[in-house]
């Protein structure tokens, strides 16, 4: 694991330049660095040892020198490519997974990345023909950034790193910022940042010539099969524990993050290592640490873990945002940050439960298909007159949103796990207009390539293609590599997705239960009790703080911030602050989202 920068055109006292994009992702590989610079390229790299601790420092090369690479990742599966490449006559220098790469690149060009088992970015530089290759894995597990203005293009694993070439002008993207107080992420592929884009999970690129050609390589196909219940079960059990042990080969100890759920705690249960991390607040409904040291005792292995205090967690939100690139309103972000931290001081690679939910249907949305069924099966027109009616009622109303959630359909109801302020909401809080899209066409591409599934599965497919990676593995990622940790994620791997996208819909949500299969193959591991229990994620207390005082005030002075006032309606932000207060509404996610963003913004235009 580790972090790259570079850039490729006409620039100016080359050599520092990268020199100082390269110390601003010092934190994503302190144990050593390396460069390579020449008429029109320049690559810098940071690492992080983890295979091959002596000899895998890069950049790296093919025989000939002509080829380059820095790569930011692991390939699981490093060990058979690199046999058949040598098998073909390939020479290889090193022992480390990145070199199969630059091989592999000779031999198959682009269609290498169909040979991959892995989380990966990297680029290579083609010195000889001056073209360079880049690409992003499956699910988007590991960041690629970049900017194409001005004659140079310019790219880098973080954004603060691309920043600090002279020819890149920082300017804040309003258009981002209006998207963002809808999904609470950064939703578009170009950033906070105008003219930095990300890369797209599955996608890779060649640049040549000034020119830059995007191409999709892989895509998450759902294909359900009428197999047993029973032997998905097996089926799941037998190939979560081939993943974890794929995921950990490693030349440093691996650690297991854990919470009370099950995606963690199966991971934790079957990875056979010494050490789990944990992390809770101190507030009984909110503090995981007691879950974790039981399931941790039953299947033998230490439990180290940390309580976060309420001021900890305030004091800590500043470097949370520079770390995050973006500004990111999840809450669970810091718990993340803090867990990391705590494993960094132990482990340098820690196995961890994402895409879980997103592979085999975990989140508690899911059981809405089910729920609203009972309205969804009326004809149209009635559901849109109920729905209608239902508006018309005073909003504490119990039951109001259930009609007005059933009238739509889930094109017209999902646009992932977090929806914030609609359209309307969004735009009468800004004071600037905008040329944002609105969060339905944003989403309508992955809902016209699965118009042909069930809802449920229209809904796992969409947060693969937004949510997945515009903020659980984003955060995943920025959060552990701050304190220079390795991250990995048995359940989205390639292998995994295979069988997860088999699996009926009956076996993933029913009334009863979520990721139900999935929880029975886990139950083969660890007690009931941790298998069944309701999904949580991180819960932060954030709702019970913004009625305190204290934390009032600080929010507050955000929001009167200047800041605030240039890019906001300042009366209207302290109407949502002041009516959570009192208790009229809770408005603490809303707050959050508008709260993160103006930490954020001090962080990279205030500082």
């Amino acid at each position: 694991m580790c972090g790259f920068c570079g850039f490729v055109g006409e620039t100016k006292d080359r050599e520092p330049v990268l020199k100082e994009m390269m110390n601003t992702i010092i934190h994503r590989g302190p144990d050593s660095d390396g460069q390579y610079i020449d008429d029109q390229a320049a690559l810098g790299f940071r690492r992080l040892s983890i295979i091959d601790l002596a000899e895998g420092s890069q950049p790296l090369y093919n025989e000939e020198g002509t080829l380059v690479l820095v790569f930011n990742g692991e390939i699981y599966n490093y060990h058979s490519i690199r046999k058949i490449l040598e098998e073909k006559g390939h020479i290889f220098k090193t022992h480390t997974d990145s070199e199969v790469l630059i091989h592999a690149y000779e031999e198959y060009q682009t269609d290498m990345l169909n040979h991959l088992r892995g989380m990966f970015a990297f680029v290579i530089w083609d010195n000889k023909n001056k073209v360079l290759f880049g690409a992003r894995d499956f699910f988007g597990i590991k960041p690629f950034y970049y900017y194409n203005e001005n004659g140079v293009f310019v790219f880098g694993s973080e954004i603060k790193s691309i920043l600090k070439h002279d020819l890149v002008k920082k300017e804040l993207n309003l258009n981002a910022l209006e998207t963002y107080l809808t999904f609470q992420y950064s939703a578009m592929e170009e950033t906070f940042f105008k003219n930095i884009f990300r890369l797209p999970p599955a996608h890779f690129f060649i640049y040549k010539n000034g020119k830059m050609d995007i191409k999709r390589y892989w895509e998450p196909v759902f294909d359900a099969e009428d197999k047993s219940l029973e032997e998905y079960v097996e089926e799941i059990d037998q190939r979560m524990k081939e993943s974890i042990k794929t995921h950990k080969i490693s030349d440093v100890e691996v650690g297991s993050f854990l919470s009370s759920g099950v995606d963690s705690s199966y991971v934790a249960a079957c990875f056979k290592g010494d050490k789990t991390f944990t992390v809770g607040f101190d507030y009984d409904q909110y503090n995981e640490i007691d879950y974790a040291k039981s399931l941790s005792e039953k299947v033998g292995i230490a439990n180290y873990h940390k309580l976060i205090t309420t001021k900890e967690y305030w004091e800590v939100l500043p470097k949370v945002q520079y770390y995050m690139d973006e500004p990111l309103a999840d809450p669970s972000a810091v718990a993340l940050y803090f867990v990391s931290q705590l494993a960094s001081q132990h482990v340098k690679v820690v196995l961890s439960g994402e895409g879980a939910d997103e592979l085999f249907g975990g989140y508690n949305i899911y059981k809405e298909p089910l729920d609203l069924r009972v309205l969804t099966v009326l004809p149209k027109p009635v559901r849109k007159l109920l729905g209608k009616l239902a508006s018309l009622l005073p909003f504490d109303i119990k039951g109001k949103n259930f009609f007005i959630r059933g009238s739509k359909s889930i094109e017209e109801r999902f646009i992932g796990n977090a929806f914030m302020f609609t359209e309307k909401e969004r735009k009468e809080l800004l004071k600037h207009k905008t040329n944002a899209p609105s969060p339905f066409s944003l989403v309508k591409p992955y809902y016209d390539k699965v118009k042909l599934k069930d809802d449920v599965t229209k809904m796992q497919y969409v947060d693969i293609h937004m949510w997945l990676w515009g903020d659980i593995l984003l955060k995943a990622d920025k959060m552990s590599m701050a304190h220079s940790l390795e991250l990995r994620v048995p359940f989205l791997d390639k292998e995994v997705f295979n069988l997860a996208s088999r699996i009926p819909v009956k076996y993933r949500v029913n009334k009863h239960n979520t990721k139900y299969a999935l929880r029975l193959a886990a139950k083969k591991n660890m007690p009931e009790d941790v298998a069944n229990k309701k999904k949580l994620g991180f819960p932060v207390p954030i709702r019970i703080w913004l009625r305190e005082e204290k934390y009032y005030n600080i929010v507050k002075e955000a929001f009167t911030s200047n800041a605030a006032q240039t890019y906001f309606n300042t009366d209207k932000l302290l109407t949502i602050l002041d009516d959570h207060y009192k208790g009229v509404k809770d408005n603490s996610r809303k707050i959050w989202t508008i709260f993160m963003f103006l930490v954020w913004y001090k962080q990279y235009f205030e500082v």
